[in-house]
């Protein structure tokens, strides 16, 4: 099941742009792509929207007003120009905030945020995922089927079901992404599923065929988390 969603905003290369980008990710189900606040209005009462691009600048109605003059709003991510608009942004709770022009990397980063946050509101069972780019490709990943995490430099090894991919994201910002999981950090290069490991050997943690080190500084923790689900 995709997140449906529209785009707002009066300029045309924009809407082009997160069209694009919106075609590319499968996680999201473009409905609409409108031009003002009045289109968007008159959508968002015909139709059951979850996320809105939102432009902030726009004439006659600015996105900020528009968006809080609705009712029950969907999840926003505002889009602008001018920096100058975050902290305005994020005042009423929006996803994240995307400065013009944003890379496909970045939106992707947004899209993750807003499915992480339907996860956190309930909605876990509908979309236990993340969506990750490695090899010019876009991968679904289910986030219980991940093993284990490995940091490598500016990349992270991510093992899930039967099959690993790179991908091109730091270590710590992912797991950041994937809070709302059951991996646990055992090692500064390592973290690994509670519910995918197959037994701890001294300070060796054997899942899947391969064998991790805890840490020292997790050590403690990572065991007694283990004890009190024993």
């Amino acid at each position: 099941m995709k997140i449906s969603c529209i785009i707002v905003d009066d300029e045309p290369a924009s809407r082009e742009i997160l069209e694009r980008y919106i075609s590319n990710c499968r996680s999201i189900d473009l409905i609409a792509s409108c031009k003002n606040a009045f289109e968007a209005t008159e959508l968002i009462n015909q139709e059951e929207i979850q996320l809105i691009f939102l432009d902030i600048n726009m004439p006659k109605l600015s996105g900020l007003k528009f968006y809080k003059s609705l009712t029950n709003p969907p999840l926003v991510i505002f889009t602008t120009a001018y920096p100058e608009f975050a902290v305005e942004g994020f005042e009423v709770d929006a996803v994240d905030y995307l400065l013009k022009p944003f890379s496909f990397e970045r939106f992707l980063k947004s899209v993750n945020k807003a499915l992480n946050v339907f996860r956190q509101k309930g909605n876990s069972k509908q979309y236990p995922f993340i969506i990750l780019k490695s090899d010019k490709k876009l991968f679904r990943v289910n986030v219980l089927e991940i093993n284990y995490l490995e940091a490598l430099g500016d990349y992270v090894r991510v093992d899930y079901s039967n099959q690993s991919i790179i991908v091109h994201e730091t270590f710590q910002n992912l797991l950041a992404q994937l809070r709302e999981s059951n991996l646990f950090r055992v090692h500064r290069s390592f973290a690994v599923s509670l519910n995918k490991f197959d037994h701890i050997e001294g300070n060796l943690i054997k899942i899947k065929g391969k064998s991790i080190p805890i840490g020292l500084t997790y050590r403690s923790e990572f065991l007694n988390l283990i004890n009190s689900h024993g």
